[in-house]
């Protein structure tokens, strides 16, 4: 596992920031990391990535512990952190060259014009940070963070301020770079942890309320599979009742009804026999399904 947490706990005075978190996050994968405002994701984040030590329990990135082995765990980590901090009186190319040389980048030239032009720069590059827009000062900071080519990325809410075009781009970005390297990615936009998350952590007054595919919590919430379907002609209620594993049949309008059955069944191509047996026409058919905003709210309030 490229990260390992077990029982990390962090305490400030008597407020327990993060409570016994333990989860893993494995090379190939992209993590959501979500959570309301004060819910320990970016305290679990700065402990990760040896900003700042726990109270207890362990951490460990590529099989080096953050409290013993900082340097060595620096070393393989990426981070662009909430905040992003930026030296604004400097020039971006300038910038990117600096930290190529703290990371004793060694072929920094050539690797600061390819995040340049990765991050979408080029435009930029010999503009001060200070001129920037925000979102271009987050590129900035993603450069910045996978200009050492880290095995793992540690991203804390990367999208903030882009436009709908840079947003677009940047998800495709982190999306592509989750097939190489391990990328923990954090954010309060719902639309992206189903565009590009393959796994979701949710944690709410620092403990840890959720850990699984989005498609599993999508059903945890739900309860049970639905489908909505709409029909041509005006079918009996009785009948579709009688469709195999339906439990439950609800009339939308005259045409359009929603057929519920156990989580494990999938009962479209029951209703499409069903449909072609008593010479009906589906004009509509799809399995509902809960948002991922759903499954946050539900976990969380």
């Amino acid at each position: 596992m490229s990260i390992k947490v077990e029982n990390l706990t962090k305490v400030y005075g008597k407020q327990r920031a993060v409570d016994t978190v333990t989860f893993e996050a494995k090379k190939g994968e992209v993590l959501g990391f979500l959570g309301p405002n004060g819910a320990g994701k970016t305290t679990t984040m700065k402990i990760i990535t040896c900003f700042i030590p726990q109270t207890s329990g362990t951490a460990e990135v590529c099989g080096f512990n953050t409290a013993e082995q900082s340097m060595e765990v620096r070393r393989r980590i990426g981070y662009l952190p909430e905040h992003n901090p930026l030296y604004k009186d400097m020039y971006v190319k300038e910038y990117l060259e600096f930290v190529a040389g703290l990371h004793k980048v060694s072929n920094r030239k050539s690797r600061v014009n390819e995040m340049i032009e990765i991050t979408g720069l080029e435009g930029e590059q010999k503009k001060l940070i200070n001129a920037l827009s925000k979102g271009y000062r987050q590129r900035v900071g993603l450069a910045q963070a996978m200009l050492h080519d880290p095995e793992v990325l540690i991203l804390d809410e990367p999208t903030s301020g882009l436009d709908p075009n840079q947003l677009i781009e940047i998800r495709n970005l982190i999306k592509e770079l989750g097939k190489e390297k391990t990328v923990i990615f954090s954010t309060h936009i719902m639309q992206e942890v189903q565009a590009i998350c393959d796994r979701v952590l949710i944690i709410n007054k620092g403990k840890i309320v959720a850990n699984d595919s989005i498609e599993a919590l999508q059903n945890l919430v739900k309860g049970e599979s639905i489908v909505t379907v709409e029909f041509l002609e005006n079918p009996n209620e009785k009948l579709l009742a009688k469709i195999p594993k339906v439990k439950r049949v609800k009339a939308k309008n005259d045409r359009r009804w929603e057929l519920a059955t156990s989580l494990d069944h999938d009962i479209r191509a029951d209703i499409f026999h069903f449909a072609v047996e008593n010479q009906l026409t589906i004009i509509e058919m799809k399995k509902e399904v809960s948002s991922v905003e759903d499954v946050f709210q539900k976990l969380t309030n």
